[in-house]
């Protein structure tokens, strides 16, 4: 019945469908074991009438006009200009560290810093806070420090699950501070929020009389490799001799029969306030203090400010266990864990016409943007 077979409905599975259905006229069928399409970047309404993304919020940047056009054919967009706050010592400070920031920390000294980097570094460079680190000048090692333990150390710890001393220096390093008064966290040409949700980008793109989709279903139960066997790939206990294009957790494909590839992942707590905001910011990050990362208020980033109330999240950061209902968001990239990564790799090599796309799949982090474009690459490849 199908010449593609994709695992999984993100961007990465639903993009490469579409175009494998509408340019190489084929017949796809996708699979999810969720109840949705859309993967992470689900959306919905919650019976507030609140658009929410149910997997934490995603913004939309990117440089990239061939993503944007493509995926401008699917969506309007709400101009979402995003500018994220840390919440330190009782203030909201702009994040990343930039001039602004500068100015509330450092008061009366904040001009002459001001002046020392830029003519160290020139006006708008992002500057490493390991270069910082490393000037001779012990004003600039000094904000260097306060990034370093006020925005960057205690909020790492708690994404990623690591003590000090476990955190590779050179990923702290490469932390910037920023000689401009943009407080924008993107600097991107391409900015926004589908303006009525993501899952409405996914219904319009999978709308194909070539695409299937399968839901509540897990590519395991109906789709087998075999490297050794005459037939490499069965579907549904038929040999099928089609492209299949992989999108999920590749150790849990295999059974985790080399160990378990270690992920972090995420508790959401969804809380509801009838009034009209909770905080300044569509994201405020707690880079010192709770137990929690961040806070995201949705009205903001789906435009519903004339709302009488207002839904939140809060994001609680864990180890990924495997356990029912527990989605891995993020690969923990070490030479120990990229190593086990190639093992599982090794087993596909093997069968011609099986594809890894995306963050899982690959084992590593791509924004939305990135990953829309291997999938177009990969559809066009094919």
């Amino acid at each position: 019945m199908y010449d593609s077979i994709v695992i999984g409905c993100g961007f990465a599975g639903a993009v490469v469908a579409r175009e494998l259905a509408e340019k190489k006229n084929k017949r796809v069928l996708i699979i999810d074991s969720r109840p949705h399409i859309g993967g992470n970047c689900y959306d919905r309404k919650d019976e507030y009438g609140i658009l929410i993304h149910q997997y934490g919020p995603h913004i939309f940047h990117t440089n990239n006009e061939r993503v944007f056009k493509y995926l401008s054919r699917f969506t309007e967009w709400y101009p979402f200009r995003h500018e994220v706050v840390g919440k330190i010592g009782g203030r909201e400070l702009p994040i990343p560290f930039n001039l602004n920031t500068l100015d509330m920390v450092y008061g009366e000294r904040a001009l002459e810093l001001e002046n020392k980097l830029i003519s160290s570094f020139g006006e708008g460079a992002r500057v490493p806070i390991l270069e910082l680190m490393n000037h001779p000048d012990e004003d600039l090692q000094e904000i260097a420090q306060y990034v370093y333990e006020n925005i960057f150390l205690k909020y790492t710890m708690k994404q990623w699950g690591r003590s000090p001393k476990e955190i590779d220096p050179a990923v702290s390093g490469r932390v910037p501070v920023l000689l401009s008064r943009d407080n924008r966290y993107f600097q991107d040409k391409y900015q926004g929020i589908p303006l009525h949700g993501y899952t409405e980008i996914f219904e319009k793109m999978l709308d194909h009389e070539g695409i299937d989709i399968r839901l509540n279903c897990q590519g395991t139960d109906v789709l087998c490799l075999d490297p050794e066997g005459d037939v490499k790939v069965r579907f549904e206990d038929e040999p099928f001799h089609g492209d299949v294009i992989f999108t999920g957790a590749l150790d849990e494909f295999f059974g985790c029969c080399y160990g378990r590839l270690p992920y972090r992942s995420l508790d959401f707590y969804f809380e509801h306030y009838e009034k009209p905001f909770y905080q300044s910011h569509a994201v405020v990050n707690y880079t010192v203090s709770e137990k929690f990362t961040r806070i995201t208020e949705f009205k903001y980033l789906s435009g519903q400010l004339d709302m009488k109330d207002t839904t939140i999240v809060k994001e609680y950061p864990k180890a990924y266990s495997g356990s029912k209902g527990e989605i891995p968001y993020y690969a923990i990239n070490n030479p120990e864990n990229d190593a086990l990564f190639e093992k599982y790799k090794a087993l596909v090599d093997q069968i011609p016409g099986f594809y890894l796309l995306g963050r899982l799949a690959e084992y590593k982090y791509y924004n939305i943007d990135a990953i829309v474009e291997r999938a177009l690459d990969l559809a066009e490849r094919l």
